[in-house]
């Protein structure tokens, strides 16, 4: 880990950075190789030579892996003993079970550098007290990584979890939080909180929010609906950050809001077509990554299953990492719908610009002739009728089509965002075969 900001490798050229990580490659295969009985097969089974890997283009030589290999072969992904894994965390599966990610010490470690890296990117300090409206228990690792990032960064820790703004405002009142961690769309429940209780937000000290588990920007880096509703009425600064758990690593974006930086010591990132190749900067595939620094489950070449695209250019910040654009959605969310093609974000979007809508789920199924179907479960503020005479020619504008409409009470759809007491809201609902 570098002693200074200059040392790090996001300040040095695309060149050297590419350097490093082709001998971190080498060094990874020869473990995993070596360690990983998924990895020592698949490698046979693909008569890979490893000594032809002498540039990161050679990538392309090995075959990739998804969360379903995971899922299947999960202990043959282990590369060390029971004994030095000291940590589980657990991720939702492809195949409706959870995928097990294990963490040895130095993973750990590793795991919270990657955090530090990107609460630098904020420009927090240890002067900031930073409240954590996440879950911190249930195998989450997003809620370890936050506070163990922010323990090494020195700054204090509020950790409140998710839920109940009453509390969440009376704690940063009293503590004098200066930024959040926290799910976008809960900020405008402390929002509607403070204008209800007449509390000024402006005099709360919050300047900063790290937003997860919600897109906050169009793919021009503009904020999108939700975040425009945010700042229109809170002067915040929201950061987006893009991560999964198993890659153990965040692309976070600095004060100007360009993408995600890569951080090069900890990630190799491909962006690849649906036939594996590499895309070039600008063009939108699947993210790829290559897991550099982790002892107990390294990953190579996994298929996230998320769109985006990067850029290379120069970031006004003086990093000189790729940057990643915001995620268009997951590959297997993508929907056919009356012949147009949709994400689950770009109606999320659409649903948060209109102003009525207080709660909302979107959910795909297959209808009798095996083509997708939407509906839109709705929870608004002015009677049925006036929302669907207003809500219905909003869509066609937008959309091009109108997919079924269900209204419901807010609790109602509280309870469908939040089934078996999940840790996080879910607003889309795959319910094809």
């Amino acid at each position: 880990m570098p002693e200074n900001k200059t040392d790090s490798l996001q300040y040095q050229s695309l060149e050297i950075q590419r350097k490093f990580q082709l001998a971190a490659l080498q060094q990874t295969l020869s473990y995993v190789n070596t360690n990983a009985p998924f990895y020592k097969k698949l490698f046979q089974t693909h008569q890979i030579d490893l000594n032809r890997i002498q540039s990161l283009d050679d990538l392309t030589l090995l075959p990739t892996t998804n969360k379903e290999d995971l899922q299947l072969h999960h202990p043959d992904f282990i590369c060390v003993a029971a004994s030095e894994i000291v940590e589980y965390s657990a991720t939702s599966g492809t195949l409706g079970i959870p995928v097990y990610v294990a963490l040895t010490h130095n993973d750990l470690k590793r795991l919270a550098y990657n955090e530090l890296l990107s609460f630098e990117l904020m420009q927090l300090n240890r002067h900031d007290i930073v409240q954590l409206m996440l879950t911190l228990d249930r195998q989450f690792m997003a809620g370890m990584a936050y506070y163990k990032g922010l323990n090494q960064l020195g700054a204090g820790i509020i950790r409140t979890g998710p839920g109940l703004a009453p509390m969440q405002i009376e704690t940063a009142l009293k503590l004098k939080s200066t930024a959040f961690v926290a799910v976008p769309s809960f900020l405008l429940k402390l929002i509607e909180y403070c204008e209800n209780e007449s509390i000024d937000m402006q005099q709360l000290g919050i300047k900063k929010v790290l937003c997860i588990g919600e897109n906050i920007r169009n793919q021009d880096f503009t904020y999108n609906s939700l975040a425009k509703k945010i700042i229109k009425t809170w002067n915040l600064q929201l950061y987006s950050t893009y991560a999964s758990t198993e890659m153990q690593t965040a692309f976070t974006e600095c004060i100007h809001g360009q993408g995600g930086h890569h951080q090069p010591e900890l990630v190799i990132v491909e962006i690849l077509d649906d036939d594996g190749n590499p895309l070039p900067a600008g063009s939108y595939g699947e993210v790829t990554i290559t897991t550099i620094g982790i002892e107990a489950m390294p990953l190579i070449r996994f298929r996230t299953g998320d769109i985006s695209c990067y850029y290379d250019t120069p970031c006004a910040c003086g990093r000189k990492t790729i940057r990643l654009a915001p995620i268009t959605g997951r590959k297997k969310q993508m929907i056919k719908y009356k012949g147009t093609t949709l994400y689950p974000s770009t109606i999320f979007d659409l649903l948060n610009h209109f102003s009525h809508i207080k709660e909302y789920v979107v959910e795909v199924y297959n209808n009798e002739l095996e083509t997708d179907e939407l509906i839109l479960h709705i929870a608004s503020d002015i009677p049925i009728d006036e929302c669907e005479a207003k809500l219905k020619p909003f869509l066609q504008s937008r959309l091009r089509i109108v997919p079924a409409i269900k209204y419901h009470s807010t609790s109602e759809i509280i309870s469908m965002q939040y089934p078996n007491n999940n840790r996080k809201p879910v607003k889309f609902i795959d319910n094809r075969k």
